[in-house]
């Protein structure tokens, strides 16, 4: 079994925004295709975890960058490699490339979490990762915590449905890029601009039903969007960065 996997997409029309440009949430839909497949791969697929650990997979945080958007209709490679875990979490990295040559990079958290008592499993546990063989990870990027800046100001209430879930049946990870975009009213965005580096932290689980207000605030250059439910309990983060499209 190899450490890395490599996967080629092509950005549809459900997936492109008002600019021709893939959505951040369906640029993480692809991460997470590329990254299922590889832990099928790797036999450790969420069935075969729930199976063997009775635990499943839950993304703890994610980063990506980019150097240009991704466009409609253009076909991108997707290289993803994880680095050996430490401790209960679990480093997935990834690199894109249109034609061969870079566009993007993104690193990702992982944590396996109990079905029934959500307590995080050691990565030292899960004995097929020792039997993986080839390439590590060349990246040593540690994701930290977003620290989010003071006085950060309510933008927008948000109700959660069935078309946000995922297998899990809490909100797919995915859907909080699109949160975080509508709450910044990304459509007004000037042409010229982009987003390029997103981070974003699942702090806990939203399900269908529930309510989340979005706050959001800037320091340094970056823009930044939480959701609360309505006790003011964290549900996410997120850190936003923006870069210049070339023409």
């Amino acid at each position: 079994m190899n450490s890395f996997y490599e996967g080629t997409y092509t950005v549809n029309s459900r997936e492109i925004d008002g600019q021709n440009r893939c959505r951040l949430s369906a640029l993480l839909g692809y991460l997470q295709e590329a990254a299922t497949t590889h832990a099928c791969l790797l036999h450790v697929s969420r069935e075969e975890t729930l199976a063997k650990y009775n635990s499943f997979w839950m993304l703890a945080r994610i980063w990506c960058r980019l150097d240009r958007p991704l466009l409609w209709n253009e076909t991108f490679t997707v290289r993803t490699s994880y680095r050996e875990g430490r401790g209960a979490s679990f480093y997935r990295d990834f690199d894109l490339f249109v034609g061969g040559k870079p566009v993007g990079e993104a690193v990702s958290v992982w944590v396996l979490a109990d079905l029934n008592t959500r307590k995080l499993l050691r990565m030292s546990k899960v004995l097929e990762f020792s039997q993986v063989e080839g390439e590590r990870s060349a990246k040593d990027k540690i994701l930290s915590r977003i620290h989010l800046p003071e006085g950060m100001a309510g933008v927008d209430c948000r109700r959660l449905y069935y078309s946000d879930t995922d297998v899990n049946g809490h909100v797919n990870n995915t859907r909080y890029a699109d949160f975080a975009c509508d709450a910044l009213r990304l459509e007004t965005l000037d042409a010229s601009r982009f987003v390029s580096e997103l981070q974003l932290d699942y702090t806990a689980e939203c399900r269908p039903g529930e309510e989340i207000t979005m706050l959001a605030g800037e320091r340094d250059g970056l823009t930044y969007v939480q959701g609360v439910d309505p006790e003011g309990k964290p549900r996410f983060g997120a850190a936003l960065g923006y870069g210049t499209a070339a023409e």
